[in-house]
């Protein structure tokens, strides 16, 4: 893996940096090159702006993605911030796994903030319908005051839902973690404002522009690892509200819901308790890449019941503090 990101860091530094040929003209940059580039843009310069940033990093594609681009912002030096993850107690065991693997092959600090902590003293109580998704909210708050953290690097990517789709790349958030839609700052010509007063602090999305086509073509380009559970695999569901849900300690069919065993995948890693799979035959990357070119429906449409509580259940949890 070392080998691999070695010669990506340089391909990609050729890419960004060769003056063009003897005529002088610059080199043509792809889509991906351009997206890599943006990118890797906002994380040194959040880098070079803000005293303590942190990298939100749940094992998840877009995360992986981020934390991939951050490696080679910076190399041949480590990642100068830590990652931190929200672990709501219903997370995949797969992915847990690969979040740990991850930040010890790349030698980075993981600070975990703990929702079943929260449940245990009190400070919150388990939702009726089951999932802890919006109760990730104050610990993630709460994590960011205790590490002084002043600047949060996230995936969220704009094609992902309406609420996503307003932010900016970096975006302000006030003396509680909230969010206000109505006092975005413009990027024109993609200069960033990060002007904050203390107590605030910012939530910087480097792949914002990114489509989940644009992140699957990149993950085949690098050949970057994920999680198992993105290629298809059997497993034991039962359908709940179009979705197919993963039989589990937390997730549980109700009466009247058949348990079938298929060959899923998931598009997406949130709780088990409330991230659907879809019925998929694609094992690989180039798979996946086929497949999600011919998807008319977004990943988190297709497949996360806390996002369809209500029809701003998004935009409502993240002028809480949410991601």
């Amino acid at each position: 893996m070392t080998e691999n990101l070695t010669t990506d860091a340089a391909a990609s530094s050729a890419r960004l940096a060769d003056p063009g040929d003897a005529a002088g003209a610059a080199p043509a940059l792809d889509a991906l090159d351009a997206l890599e580039a943006e990118a890797i843009h906002v994380i040194r310069e959040v880098v070079a702006e803000f005293e303590r940033p942190v990298l939100l990093f749940s094992g998840g594609k877009d995360s992986v993605v981020v934390l991939h681009l951050a490696t080679k912002a910076f190399w041949p030096a480590k990642v100068p911030f830590p990652v931190l993850h929200v672990d709501t107690g219903h997370n995949f065991p797969e992915v847990l796994r690969f979040r740990d693997e991850t930040v010890a092959r790349l030698g980075i600090r993981l600070e975990v903030a703990s929702v079943q902590d929260y449940l245990d003293d009190g400070r919150l109580q388990e939702r009726a319908d089951g999932t802890r998704n919006p109760l990730q909210t104050q610990p993630l708050l709460d994590a960011i005051a205790a590490g002084r953290h002043d600047a949060v690097f996230g995936g969220a990517r704009r094609d992902e839902d309406k609420a996503r789709a307003k932010e900016r790349i970096i975006s302000l958030r006030d003396e509680f973690g909230q969010w206000d839609p109505r006092n975005q700052r413009p990027e024109l010509w993609t200069l960033y404002n990060g002007r904050h007063t203390v107590g605030q602090h910012v939530r910087a999305f480097p792949i914002s522009n990114w489509t989940e086509l644009d992140v699957w073509r990149y993950i085949e380009r690098e050949g970057i690892a994920l999680p198992p559970l993105y290629f298809a695999h059997e497993r034991d569901v039962y359908a709940r509200d179009g979705m197919w849900l993963a039989v589990s300690d937390v997730s549980a069919p109700r009466a009247g819901e058949a348990v079938e065993r298929r060959t899923v995948r998931y598009r997406t890693v949130g709780d088990l308790s409330c991230t659907g799979a879809v019925v998929s035959e694609a094992a690989t990357v180039s798979d996946i890449v086929r497949e999600v070119a011919a998807s008319t429906l977004t990943e988190r449409g297709a497949t996360r019941a806390d996002d369809r509580l209500s029809e701003a259940a998004m935009e409502d949890r993240k002028k809480d503090g949410y991601f």
